[in-house]
């Protein structure tokens, strides 16, 4: 039987957070009219997020790379222009470089209140952004069996992503501390392999006829089927500063399922690792990022992850080429050689501290570079 090729088509949510433009700290109670004017813009396109320091924009479902990019930049310069008009910048990156968890608020809404209630410190402590990317695939079989093989490229996508080296003011010593305060929730990391669609609603309903959970939204994996869309939600990503950097790191999400789909029409699968092995290789990408190295499981030895960012772009080419995207693939070389959102902003807090500032200026100054990325190349 020919199997149907999914329509892959692609959608982006990113998460930011408000600075106040004169301290350059989180606004821990911006001006409620500054989100309405922006649902007033772009209506349920943009939404709250836990806390009242941060505000979450997604696109429309899109069928290329470039109306994907189209949306996502508008979308971007509309928050952007409507938070300067209310004294704010808005910065895209997974952590703030200096603000303190304690200090934030959660909004109003139930959900975020209920959740609040059941974690308690663990939720409060949740002063992140992440970029989460969806690919619609229509058949919830296919959409089970490529989740179980793509997890395999998760670390790579992470490594891409990078952009939460400080935590509090202080340099973590990692690329993405995201995920370590992220993971501190129950239901998160990589999901295990489900033989199919029926194994997968069967463990989600176990957890659903405990009381644990009210649904499927409630599970917070690196990557899950949407619960509300037929799509492939990819979330184990920082949000990155350059608006270009997220779209290349969709790109390249799906053109890999793309290849994924290619193999099992001609009855062939992605080789298949341990959860713990594929969980080394996200730590070492959180760890180091793009300069840094992962493990290549049937050599058992590390290799640097420029050489793995070649053989990546090579494979996923054939794909890129059907989906238009050749441009957005390669560019993954340009963030290994200029560096992730992480290695710029230690860069920049570097150099600021060899120039002489204390340790609060030059962490503003990190601020500055990131609301100025952030804003780049919207056009």
């Amino acid at each position: 039987m020919t199997l149907q090729r999914p329509s892959f088509t692609m959608g982006i949510e990113e998460e930011y957070m408000l600075v106040d433009s004169q301290t350059r700290n989180l606004v821990t109670d911006p001006d409620p009219a500054m989100f309405d004017k922006c649902r007033e813009l772009l209506g349920e396109r943009v939404t709250h997020e836990l806390l009242r320091s941060q505000i979450e924009i997604s696109t429309k479902p899109c069928s290329s790379l470039s109306e994907l990019g189209h949306d996502l930049r508008r979308l971007r310069r509309a928050v952007i222009d409507t938070a300067r008009e209310y004294g704010m910048l808005v910065i895209a990156s997974s952590t703030h470089p200096f603000a303190q968890w304690w200090e934030q608020q959660v909004v109003s809404d139930e959900r975020y209140q209920v959740l609040t209630g059941d974690m308690q410190a663990v939720a409060h402590r949740l002063v992140t952004n992440g970029m989460h990317v969806h690919v619609g695939i229509e058949d919830p079989e296919m959409r089970i069996d490529l989740m179980g093989q793509v997890t395999y490229f998760m670390a790579h996508l992470m490594a891409l992503s990078t952009s939460s080296p400080f935590w509090g003011g202080k340099d973590t010593g990692l690329k993405s501390y995201r995920l370590n305060v992220f993971h501190t929730l129950p239901r998160t990391g990589l999901p295990e392999v489900f033989e199919s669609w029926s194994a997968y609603q069967r463990h989600v309903d176990v957890l659903i006829g405990a009381g644990i959970i009210e649904d499927a939204t409630k599970i917070w994996w690196d990557i899950r089927p949407s619960a509300r869309y037929p799509t492939l939600e990819m979330r184990v990503t920082d949000v990155c500063t350059k608006v270009e950097d997220a779209l290349a790191i969709a790109a390249v999400y799906v053109c890999l399922l793309s290849m994924l789909f290619r193999l099992r029409t001609d009855n062939q699968k992605w080789r298949s690792y341990a959860t713990f092995l594929l969980e080394q290789n996200v730590w070492r990408a959180q760890r180091y990022g793009s300069t840094g190295s992962l493990m290549d499981f049937g050599q058992r030895r590390l290799v640097p992850f420029s050489e793995l960012v070649e053989e990546m772009i090579e494979m996923l080419i054939p794909d890129a080429e059907e989906m238009g995207c050749v441009d957005e693939v390669q560019h993954v070389r340009q963030i290994v050689m200029d560096g992730t959102s992480a290695e710029r902003q230690l860069g920049s807090f570097r150099r600021a501290l060899n120039r002489g500032a204390t340790e609060q200026e030059a962490l503003v100054q990190v601020v500055d570079m990131l609301a100025a990325n952030t804003a780049a190349n919207l056009a």
